[in-house]
């Protein structure tokens, strides 16, 4: 530790504050693209009719799942799924959103992956399809992609509107845009394109959640590539054109992602909402858009990550949308969520074993729980999988929807169609219920449909029954010998459907008791303000502030005292704790993260230690104004640890390889989270006896 000051501090710029190094030096930048009522057999990689090449890349280049599920059966829950890693009751998402005549959105209280990544570093962005809740003049306060943690926002609440092409209901920050030229995949891959061109800081790692809004209805593509798949007329044609032209849009953005930043440093991950409302789409499937059976909920699945992730791997694991979040903190690093998930990470089913260098931290896949699937609109309205199992649950009674209203709606819309001898051209070859999904280009027709659709929404006041469900009704299915869901063998295997079955009840009912209750007066909850419970003058919340809270452990020197002595003082206090057995572990922080604290206040010679350099609890650098980058929410892998271990900086350092271990999962303890989470920890935390106690 003898060498110049600012050659030490030109080190630990390099250490914790370069942004690009090499491939691996650095975060990685996170790209999910997600099409919107895109079926399991429409790709070409998939077996599909449409000519997908650059999705199709995507599959050759990494992993591809055949048994890769959406987080719900329609759009506004699956969406919900996959920003929070929870089932989308237990976040409060019923069904999909009417911002114009529901309550409903994604409550500012829950932790998305958009702003666990911003608090690890992350620029953070949002192109295409909303649809969470966006304000409307009935609910004005409703979030905004803002609040989830988005940098920058360009959306649609819902659906492109009037069709594809030409969008008039584009929101940019807040600020409404107009009609706009073109097709709704264009718009959103060039608006994304832009924000990447123009990053004020190109070193921080980058997410981009790119929402397509094809092939969902109402449907447009150019004319040049409908001809492709058929008649101008033929809805099957325009369905296939519309996703030729996204994979039209994603190769242009996949190329701009790839010239900002070396393809080793992004991880893409492509999938769909939900199944099509086209069967032919769903291909040996049973059931379609809004269903529980596999048809509704079975997608593609694609992972690329060169060096990373294996190349052109089928991998036949179910997985889906709620393993998203748990899978990318994973790989940044966030061993310890500050929340409750439904998913897993799938790290182990994606690894390139080849590289020496992988960033899944895991190396065995384990699910916690089983896939789990409930939507109360959604016919069998609870689904689970586990292994090849398939359990299907059907709730007692029905939900009080207008059946006649909607019959009656149906027949006047039909009724319409033939008195002005337009049924033919509306329906083109398909059905009046098919078509129902679709849209019709007649205006009162369409006007009609809307009138449908809204008696088929969900209806809050139904939550405080549906919260008293019962279920009365089980099928079960093997899906490895029966796809398509075609043998009820529940009579077969009494003792499978038994201890499926309590599963299933168990996390029906669990996710019922977390999910707000939007029939009610009660507000909904927000994010708690940063006050109260931490003593420090500081912003900062995290494992590591809530173990020094909860000890008291001294974080400032005090009068004449130098950082050697602070770290003596911190040695000294953990000690006398130690004596009387009153070590407080929150929940996050493991017995090796406390050992890693004690090494990293004991090491050095000559009177050093790590806090020489970096001061708590900002773990910045004491001498100076200007303060080395924080070692907060850096999340580096071991071997990037070792590796900074070994510079000259660290001379006067020695570790062993379960030192090195300690460390590292003393620095996880320094990632950021709301104060809501903070406070469960301390309030969660248990006494610790360091002596006896696993490393």
């Amino acid at each position: 530790m003898h060498l110049h000051f600012s050659y030490i501090l030109l080190l630990l710029w390099s250490l914790f504050g370069a942004g690009i190094v090499d491939g691996y030096e650095r975060q990685p930048n996170i790209v999910i693209l997600l099409s919107d009522d895109l079926g399991w057999s429409d790709l070409g990689s998939y077996g599909g009719p449409v000519r997908t090449p650059s999705i199709d890349r995507l599959a050759e280049g990494g992993t591809r799942f055949t048994n890769f599920y959406s987080g719900a059966a329609v759009c506004s829950p699956s969406r919900a799924v996959l920003l929070t890693g929870k089932t989308n009751v237990r976040a409060s998402i019923y069904s999909w959103i009417n911002d114009y005549e529901q309550r409903s959105h994604l409550l500012e209280s829950e932790v998305t992956l958009a702003e666990l990544l911003k608090r690890n570093g992350y620029q953070t962005a949002h192109f295409g399809k909303w649809h969470l809740g966006l304000p409307s003049k009935r609910f004005p306060d409703k979030p905004t992609p803002k609040n989830h943690g988005f940098d920058y926002w360009f959306a649609t609440g819902n659906n492109a509107q009037p069709s594809h092409e030409n969008p008039v209901n584009f929101i940019r920050n807040g600020t409404p845009i107009g009609e706009m030229q073109g097709y709704a995949c264009d718009l959103v891959a060039e608006d994304a394109i832009s924000w990447l061109e123009n990053r004020t800081d190109t070193e921080k790692p980058f997410f981009m959640n790119v929402w397509f809004h094809e092939p969902h209805a109402p449907l447009a593509a150019p004319r040049q590539l409908i001809e492709e798949y058929g008649e101008r007329v033929d809805p099957a044609a325009v369905y296939s054109a519309t996703i030729a032209n996204t994979d039209h849009a994603i190769d242009r953005l996949v190329k701009k992602i790839h010239d900002v930043s070396d393809p080793k440093n992004t991880l893409i991950i492509y999938s769909s909402d939900n199944g099509s409302y086209r069967q032919d789409r769903v291909g040996n499937l049973r059931g379609v858009k809004g269903s529980n059976y596999e048809g509704g909920i079975r997608v593609p699945g694609i992972f690329y990550w060169p060096g990373q992730i294996a190349v052109n791997k089928v991998q036949s694991e179910p997985a889906g949308l709620v393993d998203i979040l748990p899978t990318v903190c994973s790989v940044i690093g966030i061993d310890q969520l500050p929340v409750r998930v439904d998913g897993c990470d799938l790290g182990p089913l994606l690894w390139d074993s080849d590289n020496e260098d992988n960033k899944f931290r895991s190396t065995s896949f384990q699910r916690s729980q089983p896939l789990f699937w409930y939507l109360p609109l959604g016919g069998p309205a609870i689904a689970m999988r586990e292994g090849p199992y398939n359990l299907i649950g059907f709730r007692e009674g029905k939900l009080p929807k207008n059946e006649e209203a909607i019959d009656e709606v149906k027949s006047r819309i039909e009724k319409y169609l033939r008195e002005k001898g337009i049924f033919e051209e509306e329906t083109r070859g398909s059905t009046l219920a098919s078509q129902l999904f679709e849209g019709f280009r007649d205006t009162d027709a369409e006007r009609m449909r809307g009138q449908f659709i809204r008696l088929n929404q969900f209806d809050e006041s139904w939550i405080q029954d549906l919260k008293q469900s019962r279920f009365n009704r089980f099928e079960l299915y093997k899906l490895d010998d029966d796809p398509s869901q075609k043998t009820n063998i529940a009579i077969r295997e009494p003792l499978v459907v038994a201890r499926m079955k309590s599963k299933m009840l168990k996390l029906a009912h669990s996710v019922m008791d977390d999910a707000f209750d939007w029939s009610t007066d009660e507000p909904p909850p927000k994010v708690e303000p940063v006050s109260g419970i931490h003593r420090f003058e500081s912003d900062y919340r995290s494992a590591f502030d809530a173990f020094v809270y909860l000890n008291r452990i001294p974080i400032e020197p005090e009068a004449l005292e130098d950082q050697a002595g602070l770290a003596s003082r911190i040695q000294s206090r953990l000690s006398n704790q130690e004596g009387r057995v009153l070590i407080k572990l929150p929940t996050t922080v493991s017995p090796r993260a406390y050992q890693g604290f004690k090494l990293a206040a004991g090491i050095g010679r000559d009177g050093e230690t790590c806090f020489t350099c970096h001061r708590l609890p900002e773990m910045g650098d004491f001498r100076v104004n200007r303060k080395v980058p924080s070692l907060r929410n850096r999340n580096y892998s071991l071997s990037q640890l070792s590796r900074a271990l070994d510079l000259a900086v660290h001379q006067g350092f020695s570790f062993s390889h379960n030192g090195e271990n300690q460390l590292l999962a003393f620095l996880r303890t320094l990632d950021d989270m709301p104060a809501t989470e903070f406070r469960s920890l301390i309030l969660n935390a248990t006494l610790f006896e360091p002596t006896g106690e696993p490393e």
